[in-house]
């Protein structure tokens, strides 16, 4: 048989197939996940082995505790987004030193790294503990000294082994309420929040900055308060009923049981 009449037969063929099964089987499902990663710089501030903060997104010293750990960055503004990016995770990775493990670390943005960082498009300035994460066993003091370093990210969804948290800001008074939202599963981000005393309709909350937001207190109005938050990417919403206490206080933490 000559070669073009079995080509021809093998054309016939798979087209014979592909009428009956729809497809020519190919797992779209199989994409190397490696594909999704971009190119960034990463720095990192603080002691060696510090955790970083929250100060930028109103999450202050929280960010060396449970569930972030110092896992943490500052982000430049196309990052860190005036505010919106807070609460966002990255996936972030080194590959090109000799010290970089090439093994992708979960970062959340917890503040701003500004000036200099928006030199380059994609810039975090990472806690000291979540940069030596990036670095083989024992060559983390090799890679920070590097002091900048190109790096891989991506963005990916959080996920907390914790429920949504509101701490009050120090400058909250009854007729002033203000409190960041901490530990937001999924997306992170927020794009609404609006609140509920118990007398009255639902009001919508402003942002002050980061992930803090604000309201004033009408006159009149009690707790406890029902906060509702929806999300900037998924526009998901999630409800935490009576959250916060008749009597919050500035200062305090107050702990849902919901979470995305």
């Amino acid at each position: 048989m000559k070669v073009h009449q079995i080509l021809n037969i093998f054309i016939i063929t798979t087209i014979f197939v592909l009428q009956i099964n729809g497809c020519l089987c190919i797992n779209h499902n199989s994409t190397d996940a490696s594909l999704a990663f971009s190119p960034a710089v990463a720095t990192w501030y603080g002691p060696e082995t510090g955790y970083g903060s929250g100060g930028a997104c109103g999450l202050d010293n929280d960010v060396a505790n449970a569930p972030y750990y110092g896992l943490i960055a500052a982000g430049n503004q196309n990052i860190f987004k005036h505010g919106s990016g807070c609460g966002t995770c990255y996936q972030i990775r080194c590959k090109k030193h000799p010290s970089c493990s090439g093994n992708p670390i979960t970062v959340t943005i917890t503040d701003e790294c500004p000036g200099a960082c928006n030199n380059q498009p994609f810039h975090f300035d990472l806690s000291g503990k979540a940069f030596g994460y990036l670095a083989k066993h024992g060559q983390d003091y090799t890679l920070r000294k590097r002091g900048i370093i190109d790096v891989e990210y991506q963005r990916v969804p959080c996920h907390y082994k914790a429920n949504i948290v509101f701490k009050i800001d120090i400058g909250s008074n009854p007729y002033y309420l203000a409190f960041a939202v901490e530990n937001v599963n999924l997306d992170g981000d927020l794009a609404y929040v609006t609140i509920k005393p118990s007398n009255a309709n639902w009001i919508p909350m402003k942002q002050s900055w980061g992930a803090t937001w604000n309201v004033g207190i009408p006159i009149g109005t009690k707790g406890p308060y029902t906060v509702t938050i929806t999300t900037i990417e998924s526009r998901r919403s999630v409800t935490a009923y009576n959250v916060i206490p008749a009597n919050w206080a500035p200062g305090k933490r107050y702990y849902s049981n919901v979470n995305f």
